[in-house]
């Protein structure tokens, strides 16, 4: 059995040669927990898991989509150069699982708060994706203090299972893949924006090698698409029926106040020129930007320009 060397601060050389980007020494990265959920016995206690980059109070929290992790935003951090927190959700990357998972954005933003609290008080900003974008999404409607400006990546609470098919499709796929290079395969069958040494990397932050051999993924799947359970929600970036369990969402969409951003992928069908409308209509301020050639997935296949945006608009 041939094992693949893993060092998750080892590959931010790939990231900065595939995108262009100067390195010239090691990124200063580190990896911190804090605990979420008090316990009195250390068995019970749960931990959310986040990446802290640069030196100095951060400027911006990052936060991933369903089934992805805090290294999705290594190529935007690197780009950026700013102090920042990405953090790893409840059930994803290195943060503990949920005893009922229950991974719903209005429990993953609760968790979040503490997080930033802790790690990002003063934040200029928070940045979400997906699963992201809608947790920081409840995190400025329930912890507005935590929340002075919010960037949501390519999602709306009008998302649907029509608009996410995709999405579902890859991630309610299999858990277990006998080797690396049939799970390699299956992801860039699926993510056609991508780059392969981008999935590459992707794959090594998200999964991990059995003693058989097999290659399994690391994110908790037992609150995913195949449940279709429309009030668990999760994992996988997808509410079942968007009419009766998002609903509430966009009356929480409306209720913020600090200044919001919603971006775009030109190439994704998640986020849909009605959602824009219904978006603004709730909040007429809002600043939309659509990034050229980018699917659901802006911080992988357009990072640069994801940086650039929120630099020019938000730092």
């Amino acid at each position: 059995m041939t094992s693949l060397p893993y060092d998750e601060f080892g590959l931010f050389h790939e990231n900065a040669a595939e995108f262009g980007l100067a390195l010239n020494s090691p990124p200063a990265v580190r990896r911190v927990e804090v605990q979420v959920q008090p316990s009195t016995d250390e068995s019970s206690a749960r931990f959310v898991s986040a990446l802290v980059w640069g030196i100095g109070d951060p400027q911006l929290v990052l936060v991933h989509g369903g089934a992805q992790n805090a290294h999705t935003w290594d190529t935007v951090a690197l780009a950026l150069g700013v102090p920042l927190v990405a953090v790893d959700l409840a059930g994803h990357g290195h943060s503990g699982w949920r005893d009922d998972g229950a991974y719903t954005p209005i429990n993953l933003a609760d968790d979040l708060a503490v997080v930033v609290a802790q790690l990002a008080p003063h934040a200029v900003a928070v940045v979400g994706m997906s699963l992201g974008g809608l947790t920081s999404m409840e995190l400025a409607a329930r912890h507005p203090e935590l929340v002075r400006r919010l960037v949501m990546v390519d999602i709306t609470p009008g998302v649907n299972q029509q608009k996410a098919k995709a999405v579902i499709d890859f991630v309610d796929g299999p858990q277990t893949f006998a080797s690396f290079d049939d799970l390699l395969v299956r992801t860039i069958e699926h993510n056609p924006t991508r780059t392969q040494s981008s999935l590459r990397r992707g794959i090594l932050h998200n999964a991990h090698q059995s003693a058989d051999g097999s290659w399994q993924w690391n994110y908790d799947r037992r609150s995913h698409a195949r449940s279709r359970d429309p009030e668990a929600a999760v994992v996988t970036d997808v509410v079942a029926d968007a009419t009766s369990a998002l609903s509430p969402l966009w009356d929480d969409f409306g209720s913020i106040r600090c200044p919001m951003l919603l971006v775009r992928g030109s190439l994704s069908p998640v986020v849909d020129d009605a959602d824009v409308a219904e978006a603004a209509r709730r909040q007429p301020a809002l600043q939309v930007v659509v990034i050229d050639g980018a699917g659901h997935s802006i911080q992988g296949d357009r990072p640069r320009e994801l940086a650039d945006l929120i630099r020019d608009t938000v730092l």
